[in-house]
């Protein structure tokens, strides 16, 4: 008896390890099709709430293979659903495609813009929505070749850069009934440990005052420059009374329009940052009593203006050894000759930064940080939510931040895509994994309930305010 319990176990370890690599294979033989739709995408760089023909391309690929697709859901044109299955386990896949401001860059390993000025993919979100899709497609393509029961949807999730298209989604209840969430992103690097975020609420100051001239009559006028430089000189002030994880940035957005002109409209918008989403409330606060004391002290009107929130992501460390395992299945990015030459060349112009191209072949080791640093995403509240879990892989050439011409640059080239295809093969792993096991989701979302504390209720830090759809123009 111990011997045949034995011998099923094995058959089990090797029929699953069989349906992995056959999965891993259909999606690798799909490789041109879906490099031609991220390649589309980034030829095409649409900013945050504005991705029209990026979201119309993804959301037909989707319902050419299959899904039904519902799209324009919370209330916002370029997000979208697409469901395969019914029943549960529900296992979503988020899929992002908004681009920046500012970045346009060619293909090539030196500063080059396509358009002055232009928008591109410095975030490399061209592939970050694609793999979710193929990803989503081959486990769809799994379910239906053996039978598996259950729900994949895939959330097409506008505006990540500032415009917290998913707090929106996560707001209007889509994610209700999903029982665990899966996502990716574009970096340097290949991991999928259970990590953090910072919590973030972003704003926009607007101070109103009176115009005149301001050498012939400067004593008729009221500055709303003064209100924004006054502001901002107390918001600096505040800097060393806040805790040291904290992260305050901000930019002018309006001073004036000629400097013989007292300025009867100033603006600035700022950001700021913390590991714990209640202090970034607390010191919001202070900021707006600075704004309001500003406008006092120089007899101007204020008004602000919330344009995004985001919790800080909760790890959930359940899952994500689940993807680091698969991720150690699917492994790294390997250069072939040319790509050898452009990741060399690039690293070249990184400045005291130690890195090489074969780094881009390496899975990191499994970390949890319970705290988070660097950036911020929308992705934070759905993993207050949900049960969430990520991974990043090497998109882009070891040592590249995000939000660079070097990111963009190697997102449109066969390094991009190459980290792509990683990116696929390890959430469609990760999703057959969490369909044919739904105990893990159970454990995951044990997990959540216990890291989200007693009497936890979820409230967007962007209050009730519509999804600023107009926020790019």
């Amino acid at each position: 008896m111990k011997r045949l319990s034995i011998t099923l176990a094995l058959f089990f370890i090797l029929f699953g390890l069989k349906a992995q690599q056959e999965v891993i294979q259909k999606i690798e033989s799909a490789k041109d099709f879906y490099a031609d739709i991220a390649l589309q995408i980034w030829s095409n760089p649409e900013l945050g709430y504005l991705e029209t023909e990026s979201s119309a391309l993804l959301q037909k690929t989707l319902s050419d293979a299959g899904f039904a697709v519902k799209a324009g859901v919370a209330a916002i044109p370029t997000a979208f659903v697409a469901e395969f299955g019914s029943g549960k386990p529900v296992i979503g896949i988020m899929a992002e495609f908004d681009a920046l401001p500012g970045v346009s860059q060619d293909a090539v390993p030196f500063r080059q813009p396509v358009t002055e000025g232009g928008a591109g993919h410095a975030c490399g979100h061209h592939l970050f929505g694609t793999a979710s899709v193929a990803a989503g497609i081959a486990v769809k393509q799994w379910m239906e070749a053996n039978g598996v029961k259950g729900t994949i949807r895939v959330f097409g999730t506008p505006a990540e850069e500032g415009g917290g298209g998913k707090v929106y989604m996560a707001r209007a209840g889509l994610v209700s009934d999903v029982d665990a969430m899966l996502h990716w992103h574009p970096s340097s690097r290949n991991n999928a440990g259970a990590n953090s975020s910072l919590a973030n609420i972003s704003t926009k100051f607007r101070f109103y005052g009176v115009a005149s001239h301001a050498a012939a009559a400067p004593e008729r006028g009221k500055s709303a420059l003064d209100g924004v430089e006054a502001m901002n000189f107390m918001v600096n002030l505040m800097r060393e009374h806040v805790p040291q994880e904290t992260r305050m940035h901000y930019v002018i957005t309006r001073g004036g329009e000629a400097p013989n002109v007292v300025p009867a409209f100033a603006e600035s918008y700022h950001y700021v940052r913390h590991p714990d989403a209640n202090v970034v409330k607390d010191i919001f606060q202070k900021m707006v009593a600075a704004a309001e004391g500003a406008a006092k002290g120089t007899q101007t009107t204020m008004e602000y203006e919330i344009i995004n929130g985001v919790y800080n992501l909760m790890p959930n460390e359940t899952l994500a050894r689940v993807m680091h395992k698969n991720l150690e299945t699917v492994g790294g990015v390997n250069y072939d000759a040319e790509e050898l030459k452009f990741a060399q060349e690039m690293i070249e112009g990184f400045e005291g930064i130690e890195v090489s191209p074969a780094d881009a072949e390496k899975i990191d080791p499994f970390l949890v940080q319970e705290k988070g640093t660097g950036g911020s995403t929308d992705v934070g509240d759905i993993s207050w939510l949900v049960p969430t879990a990520g991974l990043g892989t090497a998109t882009w050439v070891p040592g590249t931040s995000a939000h660079t011409w070097q990111a963009v640059a190697a997102g449109g080239t066969s390094i991009g895509i190459k980290g792509m295809m990683v990116a696929a093969k390890t959430l469609a792993l990760t999703a057959m994994d969490l369909l044919k096991n739904p105990e893990i989701a159970s454990k995951a979302k044990a997990e959540l309930k216990n890291r989200q504390g007693e009497g936890f209720v979820y409230e967007a830090l962007v209050g009730d305010r519509k999804a600023p759809l107009d926020y790019r123009k």
